[in-house]
């Protein structure tokens, strides 16, 4: 806390908590799942405002069409921080639009993980690097993979967030890749989800993001005219709405995954989110790994009666982790869950709905990467209308699943892959 009282000029996000909505307070009795987790997350520092709009962007082409929009709007400043920047078409036009804005004296500032650059299959080399910084663009990268290497395999940065003159930010799944436009061979189509957020979030989400620029390039930046509050201009147009009766009036609150300040705090999240809901549970993530915590929550939510409804992607993009997964969700099936097995590509989507009053969006996958060592960031949004909208999109997605039940277990997994899912459970602290 003492950096943002740095480098952040206002608190604007405790006095517009402290305001609130009266008509909310009265609609959130203590014993409702959103009110329990919000004074759950509040005793653990998380800190919510009541003025946001968040409009959820749920394909690629929806995310960057979106984003390039508000990107040529730019007047000051616009930072990114992405797990890996993949050196395909979509980031050269991403470029360019960043480029384009530099030429104009706008400040553009990104920060991509070493990890995330190295593990993909496109990586950014020094020459690319080089042509970026030419162009106007500052870019560093966090931690560089150096031998011996193993170190740097954790505590890396895996968030996905975007803010465009501290008015406008971008969040959610999805790093800066055209398959997520176009699919790839060995999985099909992918399907993600990003959101954008306008009001006193976006403050928080400058400042994680001022925090990794300082840990990757040295340099300490600040000011008033970085976050919300000098000038609420409504002047970035013909971007995707925000149609909900709730439009800026939306409770949100930013959960930040750092090593060593709070690094419990989404596996936190997600416990308490199952362990308060009293009617439904929607769950969407690809690695479904899960701690010995979480298995137990999603267990008894099931045995009280809550219809708690994991929809998982038969193909992925890696090895042995959904076998893993699969395990998992054959266990709890059996203890009375409702799985559903995505066959129409990769779905690499993070989200959970909870009694339909609360959800979030986010980087975090429910493995040991993102609640035991990487720097993750979820938007926890307490809102009915945009709860509604993902419950929708959780609903569409059966269409192209099928259920599991015992029957389908042994007809669709063979004797050698049950195998290997048991084995890859016992692998999962390391997943």
């Amino acid at each position: 806390m003492a950096l943002y009282s740095i480098i952040c000029p206002t608190h604007l996000s405790a006095q517009t908590e402290a305001q609130g909505s009266l008509a909310e307070r009265h609609e959130m009795t203590a014993d409702r799942a959103d009110s329990l987790i919000v004074n759950q997350l509040r005793k653990k520092g998380v800190h919510f405002s009541h003025n946001n709009s968040v409009t959820l962007l749920t394909t690629g082409r929806e995310k960057f069409n979106d984003l390039f929009k508000a990107i040529d709007q730019a007047r000051s400043s616009i930072h990114l921080e992405y797990f890996n920047f993949r050196n395909d078409s979509i980031n050269e036009e991403l470029i360019k639009h960043l480029a384009a804005k530099a030429k104009e004296g706008v400040e553009v500032r990104a920060v991509f993980d070493g990890f995330g650059n190295a593990s993909n299959n496109r990586p950014m080399k020094k020459k690319n690097l080089k042509s970026i910084r030419e162009k106007g663009i500052q870019i560093y990268e966090f931690k560089p993979m150096e031998f011996p290497w193993l170190h740097d395999i954790f505590n890396r940065d895996h968030r996905k967030i975007v803010v465009i003159d501290g008015k406008v930010a971008y969040t959610g799944g999805m790093n800066v890749a055209d398959y997520y436009i176009n699919g790839t061979k060995v999985v099909g189509s992918w399907h993600d989800m990003h959101c954008r957020i306008e009001g006193d979030e976006v403050n928080t989400l400058q400042n994680i993001f001022l925090r990794m620029w300082y840990l990757a390039s040295g340099q300490k930046i600040h000011g008033a005219k970085y976050y919300r509050g000098v000038s609420n201009a409504d002047y970035i147009k013909g971007l995707k709405q925000d149609t909900c009766g709730t439009v800026g009036n939306k409770m949100v609150g930013i959960i930040n995954r750092e090593p060593h300040t709070s690094k419990d705090i989404i596996r936190y999240f997600y416990v308490n989110a199952i362990n308060d809901a009293k009617d439904s549970i929607k769950l969407i993530n690809p690695y479904f790994t899960l701690s010995r915590a979480l298995k137990k929550a999603l267990r008894n939510a099931a045995k009280r009666g809550v219809k708690v409804e994991i929809l998982l992607s038969v193909k992925s993009d890696i090895p042995l982790t959904p076998d893993c997964g699969f395990y998992n969700a054959h266990k709890l099936m059996k203890e009375g869950c409702i799985v559903w097995l995505y066959e129409k590509g990769f779905h690499h989507t993070k989200i959970i709905t909870v009694d339909g009053q609360f959800c979030t969006v986010g980087s975090a996958n429910l493995n040991a990467r993102s609640l035991r060592w990487d720097r993750e960031e979820n938007a926890v949004i307490i809102d009915a209308c945009t709860t509604h909208e993902l419950d929708n999109l959780f609903e569409a997605q059966k269409k192209d699943s099928f259920k599991l039940t015992e029957t389908k277990w042994k007809q669709w997994r063979t004797p050698w892959q049950r195998f290997r899912g048991w084995f890859a459970h016992l692998l999962s602290p390391f997943l």
